[in-house]
């Protein structure tokens, strides 16, 4: 009994023992799965281009073979589980994620490198759409912002290390960093490897059994992650150049600025889900909304260093921040339905990989034709960010006149 529920720690009330070890174990696979196995490459590429293992066209090629199996591994990643089991599928990722990163350290052929980083996708796709509703379901309702939070924290502490960490191995050379990634990686599999649930979380009876999915808000919630992902695009791809290039401050002040989108997607989730827990899934993903629209829209207007630093920082934090929130909000609009919140995250997730590629794509192709102009960019991404609030708030509006209910 006395290693049944953890100990209060900072006003934080205690879960039980196994809802910790499913906290540890699910960020473990937002680390391994998105954290490392995404964004690890951002600075690999130069050096492997340096390296002369492939030129910069088929390096960039590489990068996008692990956004194509994402997309894949959320597709099919819960038909996966269901020949399996979720606790088996979990581990086989987090272990396929990790082998990739050792077969990466050898350039035998282009064939052989681009079929690992999309087996690495693959398990980030998979590990996105299974690990966190797997734990939440363990979780008490007053609790799962912040277990979210701390679980997809794990991908703000990639991206922090993509810029500080993988700098720092690549001393060693390019062969030992892969070797070394695939190393943390399997140390933090066998971390998550106990974690994991054993059996589906108990069903609570439920004082509304026919009550009809709100297919309406949830279609609306589809479309609004979407249009986040378009419109983080411009700070994720454009961010470094913007200022080391469209600034002439060089590279070295542009990758400093990259390191504070690294901090603050490293605390977003955590503050995002607090703030949840506090208001509400809906209300905080509304107020989410305005503040990246801001924030996002800043550099357009050639701001001082300080107001780019907050505006790298902040969408930074919500880069990650928005994943708990988007998985909340599907738990609290199907909370008579909880059978259904899997698949309705399965199909956020995959809307989000869709517009993130198409948006990725579209952005540069317009950034080429308008001759480099990063102000426009930056507004697109706002005004998609803007259109996101409108639609939630438009949304919102009809379920409660339909007498839903205002959430």
């Amino acid at each position: 009994m006395m290693n049944s529920v953890k100990p209060t720690i900072a006003g934080i009330a205690p879960q039980p023992a196994s809802a910790w070890r499913g906290t540890v174990a699910g960020f473990s696979a937002s680390l391994v799965g998105i954290g490392l196995a995404r964004f690890a490459y951002t600075p690999l590429l130069p050096a492997i281009v340096g390296a002369h293992w492939f030129d910069a066209s088929r390096a960039a090629y590489l990068g996008a073979a692990n956004l194509a199996g994402y997309l894949a591994g959320a597709m099919f990643g819960r038909s996966l589980a269901a020949k399996t089991s979720t606790r088996v599928t979990l581990r086989a990722m987090m272990l396929l994620a990790s082998i990739a990163f050792f077969a990466c350290a050898w350039p035998v052929s282009f064939a052989w490198f681009f079929a690992w980083r999309f087996l690495s996708g693959i398990a980030g796709g998979a590990l996105m759409v299974l690990a966190a509703p797997t734990v939440l379901a363990h979780v008490s309702p007053s609790r799962r912002g912040l277990v979210g939070g701390l679980i997809f924290m794990g991908v703000g502490v990639g991206i922090a290390a993509s810029g500080t960490l993988v700098p720092l191995l690549l001393q060693q050379g390019l062969e030992q960093t892969w070797l070394g990634l695939g190393l943390i990686s399997l140390l933090l599999t066998a971390l998550a490897w106990w974690g994991w649930p054993t059996a589906d979380a108990p069903t609570a009876a439920t004082p509304h059994p026919r009550h009809s999915p709100p297919n309406g808000t949830l279609k609306a919630l589809y479309v609004e992650y979407a249009l986040n992902a378009a419109g983080w695009v411009p700070h994720m791809i454009f961010l470094v150049d913007f200022v080391a290039r469209g600034l002439g401050q060089g590279l070295q002040i542009g990758a400093q600025y990259w390191v504070l989108f690294g901090l603050g997607a490293t605390v977003g989730p955590l503050l995002a889900g607090l703030l949840a827990d506090r208001v509400g899934f809906g209300r905080a993903l509304r107020v989410s909304f305005i503040i990246e629209a801001i924030c996002v829209a800043v550099p357009a207007f050639g701001p001082g260093s300080v107001w780019l630093m907050a505006s790298s920082v902040i969408v930074g934090a919500f880069v990650t921040g928005t994943v708990p929130l988007v998985l909340g909000r599907v738990h609290e609009i199907l909370a008579h339905h909880p059978a259904q919140q899997t698949s309705a995250w399965q199909t956020a997730t995959v809307g989000f990989a869709l517009f993130q590629a198409v948006a990725a794509y579209g952005l540069s192709f317009l950034f080429s034709s308008s001759g480099g102009n990063y102000s426009l960019l930056f507004l697109i991404g706002a005004s998609a960010m803007l259109l996101a609030f409108v639609i939630d708030v438009v949304a919102v509006v009809r379920r409660s006149a339909a007498g839903h209910g205002l959430k």
